[in-house]
């Protein structure tokens, strides 16, 4: 039976009968300042509703969690955000959600690396390699970057553009949950919506917000 965790909350009927517990990825150590492999939690044979944002850039652009993220964040069993968070403050906020995983963008600060942020990550996500950063670099050129950056990852979630993107190459799928708070010249502010389950990205979704 797939069962979801949902840490003490309980999801579609069903009672989580786990909580998570942490198992290290095995791969050798990045370099130093550069990268990390961080633990994440056994999401073994559960079904994983992932939320990731970025570009949030408090307290500027975000002052408190909008409404519209909220609704998502009180469903998440685990939030990722890429970068550019701008105060630690916003991570803590966050947590009170759901387990947090971020990576430094170029407007963070010391309390944001204090918290714990590297500039890229990896994690196992029951069974899905999920690799972050920040900045992946121009649009030409982009998807094979990210492959020589992160040789192993299925999924690869970034920011920095504040622009929504999902795109396939290369047995890599690459997402730009675009920011939530500071839209630029899209439409509407977004986040991103992904369904883990039994090692597979079930579902991928760029959901408008504010």
């Amino acid at each position: 039976m797939i069962r979801r965790l949902s840490h003490s909350r309980q999801r579609l009927g069903r009672q989580s009968p786990r909580q998570p517990h942490f198992r290290p990825v095995t791969r050798h150590a990045p370099a130093a300042g550069v990268g990390c492999i961080r633990p994440g939690p056994d999401y073994s044979a559960v079904c994983v509703r992932v939320v990731a944002l970025a570009d949030t850039h408090a307290p500027r652009r975000w002052r408190s969690c909008p409404p519209g993220v909220a609704e998502h964040l009180r469903r998440a069993d685990l939030i990722l955000h890429a970068g550019d968070v701008c105060t630690a403050d916003v991570l803590a906020e966050l947590a009170a959600y759901a387990p947090v995983q971020a990576v430094l963008g170029n407007n963070d600060g010391p309390d944001v690396a204090a918290w714990g942020a590297p500039e890229r990550l990896e994690l196992d996500v029951g069974g899905l390699l999920v690799a972050m950063v920040h900045d992946a670099g121009p649009a030409p050129g982009r998807p094979a970057r990210l492959r020589r950056w992160f040789p192993s990852a299925d999924l690869v979630v970034f920011g920095h553009s504040h622009i929504p993107l999902d795109h396939f190459a290369n047995g890599q799928r690459i997402w730009n949950p675009g920011s939530p708070t500071d839209r630029r010249r899209q439409p509407h502010g977004t986040i991103g919506v992904l369904d883990i389950e039994d090692g597979r990205l079930v579902s991928a979704q760029i959901v408008p917000v504010t």
